[in-house]
């Protein structure tokens, strides 16, 4: 059996996305909330999920002793699938710009911003169901198509590399959605609560061998 570790540092919709792997893993996958580096390092796959803004939640992932490393070791290291979800996938950027400059893993080089939309009825935070628009690159993203999935977030990441981009999504004003790089893929909306379109992502997520 298949073991994915969801990465617990106090941030995150961790009893829905649990919820949501094990039922897209169909009993092959072993979902362990863990913030234990021996466990990270003994994962076959990573998913780190993420609410809230970027300072904090990167402030709270260094504050677990030795699991930033164990996640270098894991993803940059041994190449494991990783899987970051809404402020998950923004820590993989070079910085945060929300309450200051704040440092992130630096996974995907880029910044994570403020929404501008450029139409007044685009509100921030940017709440509810969106289609992806343009879904490319690995059939991790590009197989799940134009679908609705649903977002709540003020922020998103821009990759200095357009290539990085999966998928875009329309607020006003196209912003990155998903972000692909080797075997790291981050995902701006919730797949745990997008309904069949997000268990299909996070099925193929639990299949892709980048």
């Amino acid at each position: 059996m298949s073991r994915l570790a969801l990465i617990d540092y106090g941030s995150g919709n961790l009893r829905s996305a649990e919820k949501a792997l094990v039922r897209a893993g169909g009993g092959a996958v072993s979902v362990q909330v863990t913030h234990a580096p021996e466990d990270v390092l003994a994962a076959d796959r990573i998913v780190l999920p993420g609410v809230g803004a970027f300072a904090a939640c990167m402030t709270a992932l260094d504050a677990r002793p030795g699991l930033r490393e164990a996640l270098e070791e894991a993803v940059k290291g041994r190449g494991r699938p990783f899987l970051g979800i809404c402020v998950g996938m923004q820590l993989m950027a070079s910085r945060g710009l929300e309450f200051g400059v704040t440092p992130g893993l630096d996974w995907i080089p880029g910044e994570v911003r403020r929404l501008s939309p450029a139409v007044p009825d685009a509100k921030v935070p940017h709440m509810g169901w969106n289609d992806l628009v343009d879904p490319r690159g690995p059939e991790l993203i590009a197989g799940i198509g134009a679908s609705p999935m649903y977002f709540t977030h003020s922020f998103a990441f821009w990759p200095e590399d357009p290539a990085h981009v999966a998928a875009q999504a329309d607020h006003g004003g196209h912003f990155p959605a998903a972000v692909v790089r080797d075997n790291m893929a981050g995902v701006q909306f919730h797949p745990e609560k997008s309904q069949s379109a997000g268990l299909a992502l996070l099925s193929r997520f639990l299949e892709w061998r980048p």
